[in-house]
């Protein structure tokens, strides 16, 4: 049994107001038991203008990996840092035009053990609302699916629009992933139609949990995020969700309950198609 937490935020333009925020609820979390922690996608510099301008450095010399290697290690939680813009690894500014989309995994000591570049970019026109969203004019796409064990579980990384790739989380599953993560920016549009129904359908497939960490807003003049953060359990049940305010959630994730479900439904040996 282990205590896995999502944190909601609503992002402003102020990155070093943005972690003040995340801190509080970190500790929050710590402070009711969870031993994982996840944060939304892109939280820190969601309102900024160019990607490549804030992207941080290696060696966790930027404002925010400092930021999540301080807190995993103060309050002795493993954390999933949303995602930053991130270039690849020795690879300097000036050797190209964009960032990689990067979700960070800390351990409870402070140290980067896993690093996620999201494979899939947001291009996408947005009916309801007119809005033309295009990530891949500030992102480059990544490549690799990656898992981690933890004390609380081997877990699945991905981000936000991710979810609608369900080819991925097999990959995931495969690897041996009990727990799935997905901090997101999932847009309030999008959200309200599809965020929760996605969240418990990649559960159900995988007899996963699925963490999803979203930013919330719905009334943003420009960006408006769907929020309803959501632990979802490997038969599709919601155990924690949230509306559209900052806080978090909590629930208890039982490793035993994925195998007993996956020793009963064997879906992963059953595939006919790769």
């Amino acid at each position: 049994m282990a205590k896995i937490a999502a944190i909601q935020l609503k992002s402003t333009g102020d990155p070093a107001g943005n972690l003040e925020v995340a801190a509080h609820y970190i500790g929050q979390a710590a402070r009711a038991g969870a031993q994982l922690v996840v944060l939304p996608e892109h939280f820190v510099y969601y309102n900024a203008r160019d990607m490549r301008a804030v992207a941080e450095g290696e060696n966790n010399s930027g404002l925010a990996r400092q930021f999540f290697a301080e807190q995993s290690r103060k309050y002795k939680v493993w954390l999933v840092a949303g995602t930053l813009p991130l270039f690849g690894d020795g690879v300097a500014a000036k050797d190209t035009d964009k960032p990689y989309a990067t979700s960070l995994l800390y351990d409870d000591r402070g140290d980067e053990i896993a690093t996620y570049r999201k494979i899939h970019l947001f291009d996408v026109n947005v009916q309801k609302t007119g809005k033309r969203y295009c990530e891949s004019d500030s992102y480059q796409h990544g490549t690799h699916p990656v898992v981690a064990q933890t004390p609380c579980g081997c877990i699945g990384m991905s981000v936000c629009y991710d979810l609608r790739f369900p080819e991925l989380y097999r990959q995931l599953a495969a690897q041996g992933a009990e727990i799935i993560v997905a901090p997101s920016a999932f847009t309030a549009a999008t959200g309200q139609a599809h965020w929760q129904l996605l969240l418990r359908a990649r559960a159900v497939e995988n007899l996963s949990y699925v963490i999803g960490a979203n930013l919330c807003n719905r009334d943003h003049p420009k960006k408006p995020t769907w929020g309803g953060s959501a632990i979802i359990d490997p038969w599709g049940e919601v155990l924690a969700e949230m509306d559209d305010e900052e806080g978090f959630i909590i629930a208890d994730i039982d490793l035993a309950r994925v195998q007993e479900l996956r020793q009963n439904m064997p879906v992963l040996e059953h595939r006919r198609l790769p």
